[in-house]
């Protein structure tokens, strides 16, 4: 659904691992950092959620049964030392790309949290060379990100090929 904007129509997405949109004729909606659920907790909400850096409290106190937490790199698998490193991510609106064809914002690595947690999480894109959060190599261990292997067997193979990252792209039109 595009978003209507004071400077025409467009449509918005999440670039996760970096704190500025691409320059190409893309507008900044506010940089913020990644969050989520617990990898622990199996009643969790599934999606990565990008968290603006100011948030609008109403309520001061409530039942504990949604949390949300930062969200963290879990291996060195995106960067070299991105280990334990929070994750930033910016909300981009993107002009109209053209009348014919699409657009590539940005590409990089499919990420998900491990098969193995409790959590459910979903599939992003990060960016191919992520930044990081100043002062956030806490290992916290909330909501965290990994590489994803493509797996031989109901996935063909070829064109697919064991244990491979999987790559990906952020489009619009």
């Amino acid at each position: 659904m595009p978003l209507y904007h004071k400077h025409g129509i467009g449509t918005t997405y999440i670039r996760w691992g970096r704190k500025q949109c691409p320059n190409n004729n893309t507008e900044l909606i506010y940089s913020g950092f990644a969050g989520g659920s617990h990898y622990t907790d199996p009643g969790a909400a599934a999606e990565y959620v990008c968290l603006p850096p100011d948030p609008n409290y109403v309520k001061t106190s409530g039942g504990e049964y949604g949390r949300m937490i930062g969200a963290e790199f879990d291996s060195n698998f995106f960067a070299a030392n991105a280990n334990d490193e929070d994750v930033p991510c910016a909300l981009c609106r993107a002009e109209r790309a053209t009348l014919v064809g699409w657009k590539i914002e940005y590409y990089g690595y499919l990420a998900s949290g491990n098969h193995v947690h409790a959590a459910a999480t979903a599939y992003v894109c990060v960016e191919l060379n992520p930044e990081y959060i100043i002062g956030g190599v806490d290992q916290h261990l909330g909501k965290l990100f990994y590489e994803v292997l493509s797996r031989c067997g109901s996935l063909k193979c070829p064109p697919y090929i064991d244990n491979y990252p999987l790559t990906c792209v952020v489009c619009s039109k």
